[in-house]
């Protein structure tokens, strides 16, 4: 120990020449709020100094701005679509050197195994990959996931070192009534000195007190500026979200000022492939934070030094000596195009593109995981008394629905399609123990005709959902999503036009994001060219929340439709 503190020090006074030096920086301090000119001097992965060095190997920056590796402070991976290690191959060359983790996706899927294999697949990539263990898995008791996590489960795993703490807390009803299997998660949690992530929109007044009084630290479900103030004066961290579904940093940062900067971090929470490689990843938080009036240091102090602070990580977020040489090198502070990437001193990513390898992982345990009972075209029967129905209508760029009644076509007591009108038939097959359930619902602002989609991606529980105008074409689909084992499937007029196959867990695939991303891109423009899908939805996307019971207004479940406001289900028909 004595020889390592003076190498330190003898390193750090240039009496020993460090490994390599980047030279001629323009360094971002998130401790004072400056640029520093100079170089960086780096040892064995860590940054021993900063001023000038001369080092055994050298690059000359040419005046280049240098900052911090950037931190994802709340994401799911598996709304990426593709595994750990090539979500990695995708982010770390746009900057992202650390994210904090949720898998409750999986873990909906495969429980605990499916948690573990998150873990496992992430070890030893050019990523700091830190997780949170899900909270609520399953999210309601009004659905059918593929596990069921209690206390007593997620104790086996509270004290890995990359496990940081408690996920989300969507239920927080259950919080604030003190219901007992939560509290005993809460009470793991702080028992083993973990952080508890919040997930509670709109709750305010006591009800939020309560909320934080539990012991919950961040939010990132803000979408005003009303909600991110009062959760900041109770002292929480407010994680400003820019996602695929979710994007609220725009409205969001008018509410920030130099006082309350500090507690603000930047996520992703869900991002979709084509976002992440057209847009950027966390880069892009930054872009449009500066683009939106934060000064550039600020902006890059919610990307590093605040998230790192909020969740106890030591040694990375900033440009100092004993910190993790995790950094990025950007050609200006209002573009923020990030040129390299290095991780503990090693360059791993260049103009997008990674300099890294991965291994392949062993999936098995998280594949096959699509178990559906026969579905029949009498499973997708929907009887009504009348030809009055409750229905469920999209609204553009969102996630919450609206619950109208609407006057359908019925003939001899059961649902018939109607070309003329815009209401499609909506189900949702439990998929992980064969139990036959289907759930069945009607839409409306879909606009598909001639066809069918299902998918296996169905928040949170992931079930197998499906829409069509044709019972013939949604079998179709159905059948075709469990032969690949999960994934993506579009049918028409009797053909399957194309699938995707995504394995892990029916949610993700092994291939690298591009090659996702392209199959993606082909087969949403089948839903919009030869479906007509409507274009003010991402059809997947939608298609794939229209099973989660805590969004409002109503939604679909394996067990029924269900009026997430009186959160209970309700008849198709409507009731005198």
């Amino acid at each position: 120990m004595r020889s390592e503190i003076k190498q330190k020090i003898d390193l750090a006074y240039g009496r020993i020449k460090p490994e390599m030096v980047l030279k001629n920086a323009k360094i971002v301090n998130v401790f004072s709020h400056e640029i520093v000119e100079g170089d960086v001097a780096i040892h064995q992965g860590k940054i021993v100094g900063i001023g000038n060095y001369v080092g055994q190997k050298e690059i000359d920056l040419g005046g280049k701005f240098v900052a911090p590796g950037l931190i994802d402070g709340h994401v799911h991976i598996e709304s990426s679509m593709v595994s750990p290690t090539q979500f990695a191959r995708a982010v770390v060359p746009r900057g992202t050197t650390t994210i904090i983790a949720d898998p409750h996706e999986i873990a909906n899927v495969k429980g605990i195994e499916g948690i573990k294999y998150m873990l496992d697949s992430s070890e030893g990539l050019p990523l700091n990959a830190y997780f949170m263990l899900p909270s609520c898995v399953p999210a309601t008791y009004f659905e059918t996931s593929g596990a069921k996590l209690l206390a007593e489960d997620l104790a086996e795993l509270i004290d890995h070192e990359r496990v940081l703490g408690l996920g989300e807390l969507m239920s927080y009803p259950a919080v604030v009534s003190g219901d007992e299997e939560i509290i005993d998660k809460i009470k793991l949690a702080r028992e083993h000195n973990k952080l508890i992530d919040g997930h509670g929109p709109e709750i305010k007044d006591k009800e939020l007190n309560a909320y934080v009084a539990a012991g919950v630290l961040t939010e990132h479900e803000c979408s005003t500026v009303e909600e991110m103030l009062n959760r900041l004066r109770l002292g929480m961290y407010i994680l400003i979200r820019q996602g695929s579904a979710a994007r609220n940093l725009k409205e969001l940062v008018r509410g920030l000022k130099r006082e309350n900067m500090r507690r603000c971090l930047f996520c992703t929470d869900d991002k979709h492939p084509e976002d992440i490689l057209l847009t950027g990843h966390i880069d892009n938080n930054v872009r449009l934070a500066i683009k939106n009036g934060i000064d550039p240091i600020s902006a890059i102090q919610m990307a590093t030094i605040n998230a790192a602070e909020c969740y106890r990580l030591k040694n990375i977020g900033a440009i100092a000596p004993g910190y993790n040489a995790d950094l990025i090198v950007v050609d200006d502070l209002k573009n923020f195009n990030v040129l390299q990437v290095y991780k503990d001193g090693i360059i791993v990513g260049e103009n997008k593109k990674p300099l890294f390898d991965v291994k392949d992982f062993d999936n098995s345990n998280v594949t096959d995981t699509v178990r559906i009972k026969e579905v029949s075209k009498e499973d997708l029967r929907i009887r009504l008394d009348k030809d009055i129905a409750n229905v469920i209508r999209l609204l553009p760029h969102n996630l919450v629905t609206q619950k109208v009644v609407r006057k359908v076509d019925v003939k001899n007591g059961e649902f018939k399609n109607n070309s003329k009108l815009d209401i499609l038939k909506l189900a949702v097959i439990e998929r992980h123990n064969a139990t036959g359930n289907v759930g069945l619902g009607l839409v409306e602002d879909f606009r598909l005709k001639n066809g069918a989609i299902a998918l296996t991606i169905a928040h949170d529980s992931h079930n197998l959902i499906s829409i069509g105008d044709s019972d013939e074409d949604m079998l179709l689909a159905i059948k075709e999503v469990a032969r690949v084992g999960g994934g993506i499937a579009i049918a028409s007029k009797g053909k399957v036009l194309k699938s995707l196959n995504l394995p892990i867990g029916g949610i993700m695939s092994d291939e690298s994001m591009e090659n996702v991303n392209e199959k993606l891109a082909e087969m949403l423009n089948i839903a919009y060219e030869e479906l007509g899908v409507n274009r003010d939805i991402d059809p997947f996307m939608t298609l794939s929340f229209l099973a989660l019971p805590v969004i409002p207004e109503i939604k679909v479940t394996d067990k029924g439709l269900f009026d997430v406001s009186k959160f209970d289900f309700i008849d198709l028909s409507v009731k005198e």
